[in-house]
C-alpha cells in the first residue's frame, strides 16, 4: 500500500503546530505538575523508602514520573484534537482530504508521540537539576517511551472517536487512564503490595511501560525487560489494529 506522504506530513504538521501554539499548557504545565509530585514525595519518603539497593527513592521515582507525564499528554493530544474537531464541525475538512485511514491514524499517533517525548525530555531535564539519575540503557528508554506514547496516542484516538461530547472524554480519562497510570508502580514497587494487588498489577500494561523506562534509566526493574517489551509491543499492535478498524468503518466520524 502506497502512503500519501504529503498528506500524512500535512496532517502531522497541523497536529504538532496545534499543541506548540499553546506550549505553556501542553508542555510546561505537565512539567510543573510532575515536579510538584517529585518535590512532595522526595520530601516525605526519601529517607524512609528504599526500593532497589544503592538507588535512592528519588532516582526510583523520576523515571515513573517521566513516563506518566509522557503517556498522559500523548493521550490528551490525540483525544482533545479529535473531539474538538468533532464538536466544532471541522473534522469534515480532514475526512474529505485524500487521506486513507492509515495515514490519518499515523499522523495523529505520531503527533501524540512527539508531544509525549517533548514532555518527557522536559521533565527529565529539569529533574536533573537536583537529582542524580543514571542512564544505564538509553535504547530501552527510547523504545519504551515511543511505544508507551504511541499506545496512549492510539487510546486517545479511540476515545475521541467514541466520545460524542467532552463529558464522555473526561470520563474515559478519569475512569480508565488516570487509575491505570497511578496504579502502575509510579510511586512504589509492586512487590511491596499485598498479593492480590500485586497480582492485578501484572495485568496492567501501564506498569510495563513505566517499568521498562525505569529499567532503561536504572538498570533495575520489577519485571523482566523483555517481558515488558513483549506486553507493550503486543498492546500497541492490538490497539492500533482496533483503532484502524474503527477509522476504516467511519465509526462515529462519518455521516
Amino acid at each position: 500500500m502506497n502512503l500519501n506522504w504529503r498528506g500524512f506530513y500535512t496532517l502531522f504538521a497541523k497536529e504538532v503546530w496545534r499543541f506548540l501554539k499553546v506550549i505553556t499548557q501542553t508542555v510546561l504545565t505537565p512539567v510543573i505538575t510532575a515536579l510538584l509530585y517529585l518535590l512532595v514525595f522526595q520530601t516525605v519518603l526519601e529517607d524512609h523508602v528504599a526500593v532497589y539497593p544503592g538507588i535512592s527513592y528519588t532516582a526510583f521515582l523520576v523515571p515513573g514520573l517521566i513516563t506518566m507525564s509522557m503517556i498522559q499528554n500523548a493521550f490528551a493530544n490525540s483525544s482533545s484534537s479529535l473531539i474538538q474537531s468533532k464538536m466544532n464541525g471541522n473534522l469534515i475538512f480532514v475526512l474529505v482530504a485524500p487521506l486513507s485511514p492509515l495515514e490519518f491514524f499515523l499522523a495523529f499517533t505520531a503527533a501524540a508521540v512527539l508531544r509525549g517525548l517533548l514532555v518527557g525530555l522536559a521533565v527529565w531535564g529539569v529533574a536533573l537539576l537536583w537529582v542524580e539519575l543514571p542512564l544505564v540503557h538509553p535504547a530501552w528508554v527510547l523504545v519504551f517511551a515511543v511505544l508507551g506514547s504511541a499506545i496512549l496516542g492510539i487510546l486517545g484516538l479511540i476515545a475521541g472517536i467514541w466520545a460524542d461530547k467532552y463529558d464522555q472524554l473526561a470520563a474515559f480519562q478519569n475512569f480508565l487512564i488516570l487509575p491505570l497510570s497511578f496504579l502502575s508502580g509510579v510511586f512504589y514497587s509492586i512487590h511491596d503490595l499485598p498479593p492480590f494487588w500485586e497480582g492485578l498489577s501484572w495485568f496492567n500494561p501501564f506498569f510495563y511501560m513505566i517499568d521498562g523506562v525505569r529499567y532503561g534509566f536504572l538498570g533495575a526493574s520489577d519485571s523482566d525487560p523483555w517481558l515488558a517489551l513483549t506486553v507493550v509491543g503486543a498492546t500497541c499492535l492490538l490497539l492500533g489494529a482496533g483503532c484502524l478498524r474503527l477509522l476504516s468503518q467511519g465509526y462515529k466520524i462519518r455521516a
